[in-house]
């Protein structure tokens, strides 16, 4: 009989955040560096994301024998708002994806609230050890809160400026502000158990 393979070590902080964060890193750098016209760089840049997504997903896969749930809603939408833009060569795909996944989450999380299921501890697995009942449901309804905000956020921008804007915003504006948003989190945190000891890095942004 065959044994049973030994359970893998879970993603350390860093790589953690090189997985959520490296994709949507590449695509930015790639759309920067090709020469071109706008279109010729956001298909270059959607190209190389999708890539990358593929790349995070198979390296979690690897190291940890699991793809977690958020990282198959994000894999997920990145080839179907990335297929659409490759095939209709339009931005508004690529720039309405993360209104969908802001929304998305921040959908889940309440159905969540509202039957009793502890979705976002499912969602950030072990960013937060020893976080008590009380806190994720704290927690969760902070970070409802927080991606209904960036949904609504995310369609002003792109209604309201260009789309070399739109993608400044979102590294520059979206990315610092939902790190502040974790990090400003953690102090409530620590009166619901959390130890910041063991792992004091929140869940980066995704989208």
């Amino acid at each position: 009989m065959t044994a049973p393979a030994p359970n893998k070590a879970p993603l350390g902080a860093g790589q953690r955040l090189a997985i959520d964060i490296g994709p949507i890193a590449i695509f930015f750098l790639v759309n920067y560096l090709t020469p071109g016209l706008d279109l010729v760089k956001l298909l270059a840049g959607t190209a190389a994301f999708m890539i990358a997504s593929i790349a995070a997903m198979v390296y979690s896969l690897v190291r940890t024998g699991r793809i977690s749930p958020m990282l198959w809603l994000t894999g997920i939408l990145v080839f179907v708002f990335g297929g659409l833009t490759l095939y209709f060569h339009d931005k508004y795909f690529i720039q309405v994806k993360p209104t969908v996944i802001y929304a998305m989450l921040s959908a889940i999380l309440i159905f969540g609230l509202v039957t009793g299921r502890p979705f976002l501890s499912l969602f950030l697995e072990a960013a937060y050890p020893g976080l008590n009942d009380a806190g994720w449901r704290r927690l969760t309804i902070n970070w409802a809160a927080f991606f209904a905000f960036l949904a609504v956020l995310n369609e002003i921008v792109r209604h309201e400026f260009s789309y070399g804007f739109w993608l400044g915003f979102k590294l520059w504006g979206v990315i610092p502000l939902t790190l502040l948003f974790a990090f400003a989190n953690i102090p409530m945190l620590m009166k619901y158990g959390f130890n910041v000891g063991d792992d004091d890095t929140p869940p980066p942004e995704n989208g």
